[in-house]
């Protein structure tokens, strides 16, 4: 495989390099590629170093498969032309997630939607792709009526400027270019990306849309409050769920051991429930606090943890591309 990885000198891009190589995916010819301001950088991957690339150079390189974390800007502008030379984009912003010409893609989930015609693929908000991978066999069971969602999201999903602020305000000095209008540390702010006019964030209107499609249900109610907080390892998420039809919680559990990816850590008489400290550096979705909501009739209450940078990001990428491997969706002669 000739593999691009779009952004590579930031925060996903490193992880990105980590999962690559964790998942041991057969790249042949590796090009970093970022702004023109770190084209000439070096990047070390696998005891070699690499330069990095421009944009041009790497769509010139005619890659088998580009993996985007660069912002939406730049893949808007740029995914489309390494799609023309058969490049196949994965683009981890949100600049094609809601495009109806585009799949938006959880491996676990939906997968089996990709074709070899998909120059394009989707990778979901990091808060989005924990969730579903849990709640997707549970709406194939019994039906998801009504979702109302809290998140508890590290700050590292806004980039390595939230990192530098988190760390200046920890060793108490003062923090040069804040990424947040209020300090991080010991604190939490109920303000992730802009506020739309409907008094949402972007945030938490992306966790209504991209679930609606991703498990292809655009009648589902869906509520959502994101919160920033200061935690390394992970997003939290808190979620209520309304079914459509009657539900045990036993059968909840049987079915999330089934699926590949999730954790079960749901033992509370015995203090084991899931926790950024335990995600972090995992590919793994943890589940736990699952009970029965007995204030309305079919209500349950889950605890979905996972690494944003992992599973919400970088492993996600990887997983796809790797199925488009397995599936001979990629590393073929494409006809542009």
């Amino acid at each position: 495989m000739k593999v691009a990885v779009v952004g590579a000198t930031g925060l996903v891009g490193g992880v990105m390099f980590e999962v690559l190589k964790e998942h041991d995916f057969p790249i042949t010819e590796l090009l970093p590629v970022a702004s023109e301001r770190s084209v000439g950088k070096r990047i070390e991957y696998r005891g070699k170093e690499y330069t990095v690339v421009s944009l041009q150079d790497a769509v010139d390189a005619r890659c088998d498969v580009a993996i985007f974390s660069a912002g939406g800007s730049t893949s808007l502008e740029w995914a489309p032309k390494f799609a023309e030379v058969g490049t196949v984009v994965i683009d981890n912003s949100s600049a094609w997630r809601m495009d109806p010409t585009k799949k938006l893609v959880v491996p676990e989930v939906n997968a089996d939607e990709l074709t070899a015609d998909d120059l394009i693929i989707a990778n979901p908000n990091c808060s989005t792709i924990q969730m579903v991978v849990a709640l997707a066999p549970l709406h194939r069971e019994f039906g998801i009526k009504r979702l109302v969602i809290s998140t508890y999201q590290s700050f590292t999903g806004t980039g390595v400027k939230a990192v530098r602020q988190y760390t200046a305000e920890r060793d108490g000095e003062r923090s040069e270019e804040p990424a947040y209008h209020y300090p991080i540390f010991e604190n939490c702010i109920p303000h992730c990306d802009v506020f739309l006019d409907n008094d949402y964030t972007k945030e938490e209107m992306k966790l209504v849309h991209e679930t609606r499609k991703i498990l292809g249900s655009d009648d589902i109610a869906i509520t959502a409050t994101a919160v920033r907080v200061p935690v390394h390892g992970g997003h939290s998420e808190s979620v209520n769920v309304e079914f459509e039809r009657p539900f045990t919680v036993e059968r909840v559990r049987e079915l999330l051991a089934e699926v590949p990816g999730v954790v079960l850590q749901d033992d509370p008489a015995n203090n084991v429930y899931p926790m950024p400290l335990l995600a972090k550096h995992r590919d793994e979705v943890f589940v736990g606090r699952i009970r029965r909501d007995e204030s309305i009739a079919n209500g349950l209450n889950l605890w979905i943890v996972a690494d944003n940078l992992r599973k919400g990001a970088a492993t996600n990428a990887v997983q796809i591309a790797e199925y488009l491997l397995e599936n001979n969706l990629i590393g073929r002669e494409v006809t542009v």
